[in-house]
């Protein structure tokens, strides 16, 4: 049984601790504000996604995946075969959000700003973020965009996520991130991160990102500008998951705009 949950207020959203393996997220704002942001935006600008290696410990990974049967945590669960998504399923964290979850969401976002409002404007998109993300959830929930996107997903033998898009509403942020929270080799084979780039009237590239346990990637949620010999053109990308050969595995998904 969980203990008495205690929250705390975030730009009007809160975030709990749902239990005590939630301490174990105290020097997460840290390790993110240690990154190289400088090295993820260029990784970015090049190829569309960057990765942040051991942004949790196997601990902070473990606790998330043990609590996935922990239905009180979530606002609703998704099948993918009933949806054509393909095989496997996830769930959509509820609010209050729990506090690892939380932290990682309103730590990352704000050296996520400066990429997305450079990729707007070069692209011609009329907006413009905010720099912390409780003013951005604001406008997403003025919008009538009031769900929680963050979500964790469960993959067993044979399952696999078709490519697709997070966008959810009218207001998107461009970059979202996917933490690993199963060991590859050990855990489960097969499963990689894949990203496909479709440039115009050019064929498609796609992009398969190495993963260990507690690495994150960040990726363009939709589209990112590319400079050609013509000047900027966008590109449109999608993110998926290869078949699982063998095993389980979870990732845990941070999405920074909310749903309808």
């Amino acid at each position: 049984m969980r203990g008495k949950a205690e929250s705390s207020n975030i730009g009007g959203l809160i975030c709990k601790e749902t239990s005590p393996m939630d301490h174990l997220n105290t020097d997460i704002a840290a390790r993110v504000n240690a990154t190289d942001w400088h090295r993820i935006e260029d990784d970015l600008n090049r190829y569309g996604c960057a990765t942040i290696d051991q942004l949790l410990t196997a601990a902070e990974c473990n606790a998330l995946s043990a609590r996935y049967a922990q239905d009180d945590l979530y606002r609703s669960r998704v099948v993918m075969g009933r949806h054509g998504f393909g095989r496997g399923e996830y769930k959509y964290y509820g609010y209050p959000l729990p506090e690892m979850i939380g932290t990682l969401r309103e730590t990352v976002y704000p050296h996520l700003v400066p990429v997305a409002n450079r990729w707007t404007a070069l692209m011609g998109i009329d907006t413009r973020y905010p720099a912390v993300h409780a003013d951005f959830i604001r406008r997403c929930h003025a919008a009538g965009q009031t769900r929680p996107t963050p979500l964790i997903l469960q993959y067993a033998e044979g399952d696999y996520n078709c490519l697709h898009q997070d966008l959810y509403g009218e207001h998107v942020f461009p970059l979202q991130m996917a933490i690993l929270l199963s060991a590859p080799g050990r855990d489960f084979t097969g499963g990689e991160f894949v990203m496909t780039e479709q440039r115009p009237r050019m064929q498609s590239r796609a992009e398969v990102v190495p993963l260990a346990q507690g690495d994150a990637v960040i990726f363009a949620v939709h589209q990112r500008p590319v400079n050609g010999t013509r000047g900027v053109y966008r590109v449109n990308l999608r993110h998926g998951v290869s078949r699982l050969r063998s095993g389980h595995r979870h990732t845990a998904g941070v999405i920074f705009h909310d749903a309808t």
